[in-house]
């Protein structure tokens, strides 16, 4: 197996990218840059979906944050090759096989596949550990995605003279549309890296994210309309009850990274008055915030380093031990302010 050091002596891109981004990325601008350049303000609609998704996958990521890389890199995976790939082949079929065949069985299909690889890709990276990692990295994937098939979108709704509706239906009504679908193929593979299953194991998400993005679809076929209330219906009654479960999941991760503290310190050396930073949740975000500016970033990777321990050493069949080794280190250099 190949160490670490050795990887990072071969890579020849920062973290946040990889080549299959790069190599699609400058198709996906020029592609994008003739769709919209009749209408340039759907650029600038098409962002407003971050700024209702991406606070939620900031607070969902806090127990033990993911680096802002491995965020980005998940962002232009969406908005890039799975742009890409879908527009090829969803045009293909809509040309073989009609808008509506294209529209509810193939791009259901080709879609959640390429997000789902952006989720697989992290597992490569090591940047999924559980179940709320593979969440969130499915959030951001799913979030590029978004923002790119929205610039499209209102471009061609401009041009029919409804670019109002479309933005309140996509933008405003339903921005967390692909994180919701996304979401069940994050959580699988998640389940499955932390239980260290196959990661065919995790299929049963994949095929949750792809029956629920063809309802979604059919459903708006159906209604013929942009502002359907069906649609809208099936959208909340699908959120809803996620939203509430991330919300109690996170909570509950929050709980047991907190209730786990007091066991570190033998393995970790963890000094006690730092150990009673940990006391309670509110009370190390209140002692965080009480830090100077230039004395968080240690302590965030002190916190960051402990909360992935608790989580490897939770795992059935125990931790990773090169994991931990890791991890104990960044405790360490985190301790010492390097």
């Amino acid at each position: 197996m190949m160490s670490d050091s050795a990887v990072a002596h071969r890579r020849t891109l920062p973290r946040w990218l990889s080549w299959p981004i790069v190599l699609s990325a400058p198709l996906v601008v020029v592609v994008i840059g003739l769709q919209v350049a009749s209408a340039p303000e759907a650029i600038p609609m098409s962002l407003v979906p971050l700024l209702f998704v991406v606070p939620a996958l900031l607070w969902l990521d806090r127990v033990h944050p993911q680096p802002w890389s491995a965020r980005i890199h998940a962002l232009l995976w969406g908005a890039t090759i799975t742009v890409l790939v879908g527009a090829l082949v969803n045009t293909a079929a809509e040309g073989a096989l009609g808008e509506s065949v294209a529209d509810v069985v193939v791009a259901p299909f080709v879609e959640e596949t390429m997000k789902g690889l952006g989720v697989l890709w992290a597992v490569r990276r090591r940047e999924v550990e559980g179940a709320m990692d593979g969440i969130v990295i499915a959030g951001w994937v799913a979030l590029g995605f978004t923002v790119v098939e929205d610039m499209v979108f209102f471009a061609l709704s401009a041009e029919e003279g409804e670019l109002l509706q479309s933005f309140v239906l996509r933008g405003l009504i339903t921005p967390f549309a692909h994180p919701l679908l996304t979401f069940w193929t994050g959580l699988a593979v998640g389940i499955a890296v932390y239980r260290r299953r196959p990661l065919a194991w995790a299929v049963w998400g994949y095929a949750i994210a792809v029956a629920m993005h063809a309802l979604f679809n059919e459903t708006w076929e159906l209604a013929g309309v942009r502002l359907s209330p069906v649609g809208i219906a099936l959208y909340f009654a699908l959120l809803i009850p996620v939203a509430i479960w991330l919300i109690s999941a996170r909570r509950k991760q929050a709980d047991q990274f907190i209730a786990a503290i007091p066991s570190l310190p033998q393995c970790y050396a963890l000094p006690p008055e730092q150990e009673a930073d940990f006391a309670t949740w509110a009370g190390m975000l209140d002692h965080r915030r009480q830090l100077p500016r230039d004395q968080r970033r240690s302590f965030d990777g002190m916190r960051t380093a402990l909360a992935r321990l608790t989580e490897q050493l939770s795992r059935p069949g125990g931790p990773d031990p090169d994991r931990e080794q890791e991890l104990a280190d960044q405790l360490v250099r985190s301790r010492e302010g390097r």
